[in-house]
């Protein structure tokens, strides 16, 4: 059983959880996740089964799609709507359409962000939540992500008992917290501010509507027709530049040799290496030498 299976993550489990339960349906050890998502966020999470979990790396780099909730008002030790309040400061206004828009102007493009306490980065061999729960704060790295895309829905502004509440899409790098970006919009807006609800909508080119949920997927197994849930290995890196080769470079990329670099214009870092629509490897520019290129995953087996 090869190929990656779009599953929509239900709140209450973690990513982990997710895999774990996918290698029981499936009966294989072979299954790894594209991204991590927090417990209490549902959406739209890539599991790679079998001869896909090659790609798992390539896939957790893609752009991510979420939409999600702010609250004006106050600041939790998590960032978010379960973590216990730190900090309040009063609604006096409702702030603006205009007002919000000119605030998200601010983080297009590249912006740096501070991981939250609360998250899986690890400082010195341990996870910053490790710290948090022991009732430490630690200095953490800044870490620079881009913000491609963030909207505002102008319709769901409304006040919420002491709080303002209001819904905006972002499409986002990898690595990005939205939990951060919430409280970072708060205090641009002069509040504080924590992450209310977050969904993700999309990963690379896999979208919600085409995911499955447990159920689902629990049905397909049990009709015998796994093949329709699950995508191809190719779908995991279509995001990638493609560069097609004759049959006898092919036989040299499942060698893994390294090849002079082509003078076609490749726009990704890395790019797939194809021949005749068939997946045989991803190469990038060797780093030691601009005029090869090497090898960073085939798929040869």
């Amino acid at each position: 059983m090869n190929g990656i299976l779009p599953l929509w993550k239900p709140k209450g489990m973690t990513s982990h959880d997710c895999v774990i339960k996918i290698r029981k349906l499936f009966g294989t050890k072979k299954v790894g996740h594209t991204g991590t998502l927090d417990p209490e966020v549902e959406g739209v999470l890539p599991i790679c089964i079998g001869k896909a979990t090659k790609i798992v790396p390539f896939l957790t780099d893609t752009t991510k799609t979420y939409q999600a909730t702010i609250y004006l008002g106050a600041t939790t030790e998590t960032e978010d709507r379960h973590g216990i309040i730190v900090e309040k400061t009063p609604i006096d206004t409702v702030p603006s359409m205009e007002t919000i828009n000119h605030v998200f102007n601010q983080f297009k493009g590249e912006i740096t962000q501070i991981p939250p306490m609360y998250s899986a980065v690890k400082i010195n061999g341990k996870k910053l939540y490790e710290y948090a729960r022991e009732g430490k704060t630690i200095e953490r790295p800044t870490r620079a992500v881009n913000i491609h895309q963030i909207q505002l829905n102008p319709r769901s502004i409304k006040k919420e008992d002491d709080g303002v509440t209001f819904d905006f899409l972002v499409k986002c790098s990898k690595g990005t917290y939205i939990r951060t970006l919430c409280v970072d919009i708060g205090k641009a807006l002069g509040y504080a501010a924590h992450m209310y609800d977050l969904t993700r909508i999309s990963t690379g080119s896999f979208e919600a509507q085409h995911s499955y949920t447990f159920e689902q997927i629990e049905q397909a197994i049990k009709d015998g027709n796994t093949k329709h849930i699950l995508a191809p290995v190719e779908k995991g890196v279509d995001h990638l530049d493609v560069y097609e080769v004759d049959q006898s470079t092919s036989v040299k990329i499942l060698h893994g040799q390294k090849l002079e670099k082509p003078q076609q214009v490749l726009k990704t870092d890395k790019f797939r290496i194809q021949f005749q629509d068939q997946l045989l490897a991803i190469y990038q520019v060797n780093p030691k030498n601009a005029g090869e290129i090497k090898p960073v995953r085939v798929f040869n087996e």
